[in-house]
């Protein structure tokens, strides 16, 4: 099959450069286009040498370039209409995290993709880590039993005058909660086989940024399972930045079931179990991950094929994506027991 040609549009978060250079040099993509629109970091990025920029705006390559799929790097809050644009053009669409900010854009996406019958995919990659793929097979196995009650914690260094500027600016970000609970959204599902249905406290604040007080480096969550099960998690900028990512906080999720607990970490060697009648906690080595299993999850839509199981689908970003605009909108409304559909 012909490689899918694929453009993409705005590098403002270094997480696109992770697809970017896995599109580089994947044996089904061809990267045809790359364009930022903001001169500065578009200087930069020639600086750096990192990114081959071909273009100066969008629209000049959809005018003048043969293209299959986009790919969205731009700030939050930018990122729906970019998205919402290239669905109206025809094109399949697979973004950063998160791909939009406001509920009213999930919706026009979600109706796009359907109309034009275009894939969204995402880089929504913890379900690509090794240390999860493990555990959810151990879960989806019966380890644990039923699943009743899962905790995470996300909490991220703040890297303040390193992270990009429009961070901090209003409207550009669109809640903390939108932005890292996205990532819990999408897992915790695919690691339980349990829905997400209802929030039933959020909040997401200020807690010690006041030059920036529009900023929310503060965000807490706690939701209900389709079976009755709880979840708490927190997914706020407070890691010290020293130890920034290696803290054993960083992604940490525990899962309680009828028959047991099961532990792991973005950082773990191991996922540990301990079963009912266990005297001692079981380590089991983490398999191997899975580095462009979000892309490859998208090219296998496009092409109509599934490879596997577990791959993340346009259902699973839409979805995900919901939920977070949801939960998101709770917090800031201060909202209780809300449902999420």
């Amino acid at each position: 099959m012909a490689k899918v040609r694929l453009a993409f549009l705005g590098f403002r978060h270094g997480h696109v450069m992770g697809l970017y250079r896995a599109a580089r040099q994947h044996a089904r993509v061809e990267v045809v286009a790359a364009c930022e629109e903001d001169e500065a970091t578009a200087a930069s990025l020639r600086s750096a040498g990192d990114v081959s920029l071909t273009h100066a705006s969008y629209i000049d390559i959809y005018e003048n370039v043969a293209i299959d799929a986009i790919a969205v790097g731009d700030y939050f809050g930018r990122r729906g209409e970019v998205v919402i644009d290239a669905l109206r053009r025809g094109k399949h669409v697979i973004g950063d995290k998160p791909i939009c900010t406001r509920p009213s854009e999930i919706a026009q996406i979600a109706s796009l993709a359907a109309e034009k019958k275009r894939s969204v995919g995402c880089l929504l990659d913890l379900r690509d880590h090794g240390a999860y793929l493990t555990m959810r097979r151990l879960i989806r196995d019966g380890a644990i039993g039923q699943v009743r009650t899962v905790n995470f914690t996300a909490q991220h260094p703040l890297n303040l005058g390193k992270r990009p500027a429009w961070y901090f600016e209003p409207g550009k970000h669109g809640g903390t909660i939108n932005d890292i609970g996205i990532h819990a959204l999408d897992l915790i599902p695919w690691l339980t086989g349990r829905s997400i249905v209802q929030c039933t406290a959020a909040r997401a604040w200020n807690a010690r940024l006041p030059q920036f007080p529009d900023f929310q480096d503060a965000a807490q969550m706690m939701l209900k399972l389709d079976n009755g099960g709880g979840v708490l998690g927190d997914v706020s900028y407070l890691t010290p930045d020293g130890i920034a990512y290696q803290a054993p906080q960083y992604w940490r999720v525990t899962c309680h079931g009828d028959n047991g607990v099961i532990e792991t970490g973005y950082n773990a060697k191991f996922v540990e179990l301990a079963q009912r009648d266990d005297k001692t906690i079981r380590q089991i080595p983490v398999e191997s991950g899975d580095p462009t299993g979000c892309l490859d999850a998208f090219l296998d839509e496009i092409e109509g094929k599934r490879s596997r199981t577990d791959g993340l689908t346009s259902h699973d970003v839409l979805d995900a994506t919901r939920r977070a605009l949801q939960i998101q909108q709770a917090a800031d409304q201060g909202r209780t027991n809300t449902p999420l559909v």
